[in-house]
């Protein structure tokens, strides 16, 4: 079909998927509210880690470092 510059789009909307989104909707809710009180417990009952002590310092050595320059 062509359409004109004068004529109106009209967009029907469909109940039944309004409906199904909104049933669609309302039952994410209960699995996001538990996934976030999972998270919440596990942080809640997380360690506090100590931090790693320094590591000790290491000596590099570098081969042919002792030798003097040749002119």
């Amino acid at each position: 079909m062509i359409m004109n510059d004068k004529q109106q789009l009209e967009l029907g909307l469909n109940k039944d998927t309004t409906t199904q989104s909104a049933r669609r909707a309302n039952g994410k809710r209960p699995r996001a509210a538990w996934w976030f009180a999972q998270m919440r417990r596990l942080v809640d009952q997380a360690i506090d880690w100590q931090p790693a002590p320094p590591a000790r310092p290491e000596q590099t050595w570098f081969a042919d470092a002792h030798r003097q320059p040749q002119l």
